[in-house]
């Protein structure tokens, strides 16, 4: 199924987080930067910044950490089967600018690009560039918004080709996942400098340009098995 985005949603949809992120009692200090984000960034625990506010995530649950370990290996596995100049990292922070970091579930990167423009790559696992990126994907918790709206705007607007939202539960919103709510599998597709979205439930077989030859079904996906 393909369905047109509306922006005016995701507009919406993102002013809305931003009232969650500064809510009007709250009295705000000092805005960080990506940089300062990363010095203070503890090992254990899982935040992003988010607008130069750091964002403590959910936990995962343990099916939200099958699904993405699942795609992790399915990837690897044609990765390997076509000799893809790819690698899938244990861990990686995308840097989208001076005040936006993200920790995507799971991340496909070219080592070419990456070898070539990452500077940072090495000593931090920071990605900086939308062309070392084939792929990502982000299981969605209960911050839906998160995935739905501005990390969608922000993958488009740093040339990501390909986004992979998996709502195993079917939390999002009904203007991005329909009416009644199910469980969805979106593909986000740039085409054009813009992405394109199908969406995916079932035993629908789930399309991608960046794997063609993949055999997965959403309910595989869902089912991390």
């Amino acid at each position: 199924m393909t369905l047109a985005i509306n922006k005016k949603d995701v507009i919406l949809d993102n002013y809305i987080k931003k009232l969650e992120v500064f809510p009007m009692t709250q009295t705000i200090s000092k805005l960080i930067t990506f940089d300062e984000f990363l010095e203070w960034k503890p090992e254990n625990g899982h935040y992003e910044l988010h607008n130069g506010v750091i964002v403590e995530m959910p936990n995962p649950t343990g099916q939200h950490s099958a699904i993405a370990g699942f795609q992790a290996v399915e990837f690897g596995l044609e990765i390997r089967r076509l000799q893809l100049p790819y690698f899938i990292p244990k861990e990686c922070t995308i840097k989208f600018c001076d005040n936006s970091g993200y920790d995507p579930d799971v991340i496909v990167l070219d080592k070419q690009a990456v070898a070539a423009n990452e500077s940072r790559w090495e000593k931090e696992s920071v990605i900086t560039q939308g062309n070392s990126i084939k792929l990502v994907v982000e299981v969605v918790s209960t911050n839906w918004r998160d995935d739905y709206a501005h990390k969608m705007i922000d993958y488009e607007a740093l040339g990501i080709p390909e986004y992979w939202i998996v709502d195993y539960l079917g939390l999002g919103g009904s203007r991005y996942i329909g009416s009644p709510k199910q469980p969805t599998l979106s593909v986000y597709q740039l085409v054009d400098g813009e992405y394109q979205i199908k969406l995916f439930r079932g035993d629908e077989r789930v399309e991608s340009l960046v794997f063609p030859g993949l055999n997965l079904t959403a309910v595989q996906i869902f089912n991390g098995e």
